[in-house]
């Protein structure tokens, strides 16, 4: 299958893509780079703005605008025109060790927002990572501890399985649990998936409507499909080394858009469009991604 490519963003990390259905548009956000990015299909449109901080994960906020994890919390972001961004702090962090910002993140189905939190320096490889939940405007609640890299965050279509990885190399695991959606509590977590013998770091995913699980292999140029009882079904190839989330859109939810990394200092040749937004048709549906309603 042929990814196209439909931005040549060069983002240094393109992450935590979002597709909004009421605009037809994609966002996403570039974490060093601290911005949030929109392409209107239609039009072709493209717009940024700067954010206060790096933003690990976006999710769309039922009063409109972002609900957006950075480095010191939660903010609310309200994009406004020629660049103008509102932001204001909604819950602060206190994180495990210095120098950390929040990586990966979603809401579930019940609109909870869910989000890990890793140290800036990933090569120290310390498990000080913690997963975090948002619900009600309360304080930032610690749910689990002990990752390095959380990553891979998804919900299955009932919302009764929550799904989760560490992309750290000497980790590369994804796991399961139940998850009780009337209280929000993941519980009976058992591994899904060791990828340490398949190609690609387990990065950002998503879930189609049949609960397939799509996770980007980084570092192998592939997005891997798993069936809901683990099993490799499939793995689309794209034109970088480093996808790093894909999540549906498009208007029947049948695109997958996969953003990716544009490394710094090495030779990008053999990949010279590193960091660009791509767009794969796997023949599945994926589901409108929650928001947050607190």
């Amino acid at each position: 299958m042929q990814a196209e490519l439909v931005v040549d963003a060069r983002n240094a990390t393109g992450e935590s893509p979002v597709w909004r259905p009421d605009e037809q548009a994609l966002y996403w956000v570039d974490i060093p780079a601290r911005r949030l990015h929109r392409w209107h299909t239609a039009s072709g449109g493209l717009s940024a703005w700067a954010t206060p901080e790096m933003t690990g994960c976006i999710a769309p906020h039922a009063q409109g605008g972002w609900l957006a994890a950075m480095e010191s919390g939660l903010f609310h972001l309200a994009p406004g025109s020629a660049g103008a961004l509102a932001a204001q702090p909604l819950a602060v962090v206190r994180h495990a060790q210095p120098g950390m910002r929040f990586n990966d993140g979603r809401c579930d189905r019940q609109g909870r927002f869910w989000a890990g939190t890793m140290l800036l320096d990933m090569a120290a490889g310390r498990h000080a990572g913690v997963l975090y939940c948002y619900q009600n405007n309360s304080d930032l609640a610690p749910r689990l501890d002990g990752f390095i890299v959380p990553n891979g965050l998804a919900f299955s279509p009932d919302g009764r399985t929550m799904y989760l990885s560490d992309s750290h190399p000497s980790v590369q695991k994804i796991w399961a649990f139940d998850y009780d959606t009337a209280s929000g509590t993941p519980s009976r977590r058992r591994l899904f998936v060791d990828m340490a013998p398949l190609p690609g770091r387990p990065d950002g995913a998503a879930v189609d409507e049949d609960g397939g699980y799509w996770i980007c292999g980084n570092d192998a140029g592939l997005v891997h499909r798993f069936t809901p009882a683990g099993q490799l079904d499939r793995s689309l190839p794209v034109p970088v080394k480093k996808p790093a989330m894909c999540a549906f859109g498009g208007p029947g939810l049948d695109t997958l858009f996969v953003t990716s990394i544009r490394p710094d200092g090495i030779d990008l040749s053999d990949q010279p469009l590193a960091g660009g937004v791509f767009a794969l048709h796997p023949g599945v549906r994926g589901l409108p991604e929650p928001a947050f309603a607190g």
